[in-house]
């Protein structure tokens, strides 16, 4: 495949599903296209941050993947190309981002053991996959490959881990023509920044996903509220009769923790309304004889 020189533009590769990915998402405060690719997600910006910013295409893209991983808790590879010249970011939550780039001939730039490390967080194969990685670090593996083929190289070989990229979004493409092919793609949605509201939404449902979610909501959540009420109310009656602030201070945060929690989870859940199904509270008996 034969990439314009002068094409630049990027792309996230997160190795999650869009829900998890579109919370953290929001609050890069960008718009973007989100769409599957098999068991990861691609993201692909709508405008051109680097063209007028002071960041490079680079550090662009490696400052939302370090973001994305933050939120999701999963690994995020940024890929970039600029006038012939490829790189990635991988990005792991609160682990150090690695780097590796390639010039336009080829050359690798980066740390030795970047490939390495990728192939380990990735879950790749030790031997087969880790050779091939290898190989692409080597300059004199192959002198006819240039850097925007060893790029496309990684992403084929990511297809083992589960890549699916939808028809069209090809590392390299101008971020036009990337952009055109994003907005086809099976299941592809835009993220747009509309506020503070949105920001507060995406960070509640990125952490009623997160490990701590079923207890912040749901049945875990108000069962623990109700027990924060019934073990605060008596405890606060107790302090007020032994005239103990310090008991008394325990009681009131009980209760309000208490209440705060199922409060949370009555605004969060969805009420029925009358035509979600039929209403099965007992009906009052009709005394009336025919």
């Amino acid at each position: 495949m034969s990439i314009s020189r002068a094409a630049t533009g990027g792309m996230l590769l997160c190795r999650a599903e869009p829900l998890a990915v579109r919370p953290p998402a929001h609050l890069l405060r960008v718009r973007l296209l989100l769409a599957p690719a098999g068991e990861w997600s691609v993201l692909v910006p709508e405008d051109k941050p680097w063209r007028d910013g002071p960041e490079s295409v680079t550090e662009v893209l490696a400052g939302w993947g370090s973001a994305l991983a933050t939120g999701t808790g999963r690994p995020v590879l940024s890929l970039w190309w600029e006038a012939g010249r490829t790189g990635f970011a991988l990005a792991g939550g609160f682990r150090r981002t690695i780097a590796y780039a390639w010039d336009a001939a080829g050359r690798p730039a980066g740390e030795p053991d970047a490939l390495r490390a990728l192939s380990a967080r990735l879950g790749l194969d030790p031997v087969l996959d880790l050779e091939e990685l290898e190989r692409l670090a080597r300059a004199d593996a192959d002198p006819a490959v240039d850097g925007e083929a060893r790029l496309l190289a990684l992403v084929a070989l990511l297809v083992r881990a589960g890549l699916r990229l939808p028809p069209g979004l090809a590392p390299g493409e101008p971020a036009d023509r990337l952009r055109g092919a994003a907005r086809v793609a099976p299941g592809v949605e835009t993220l747009e920044w509309s506020g503070r509201r949105d920001a507060i939404r995406a960070g509640l449902d990125a952490m009623e996903r997160g490990p701590l979610g079923p207890w912040v909501r749901g049945p875990r959540a108000r069962l623990l509220g109700a027990a924060h009420v019934a073990a605060g109310a008596p405890l606060l009656a107790w302090a007020a009769h032994r005239r103990s602030p310090g008991w008394a201070a325990a009681g009131a945060v009980l209760v309000a923790q208490g209440a705060a929690s199922l409060a949370y989870d009555r605004a969060r859940t969805p009420r029925r309304g009358p035509s979600d199904g039929p209403d099965h509270r007992p009906r009052r008996r009709d005394r009336r004889r025919a």
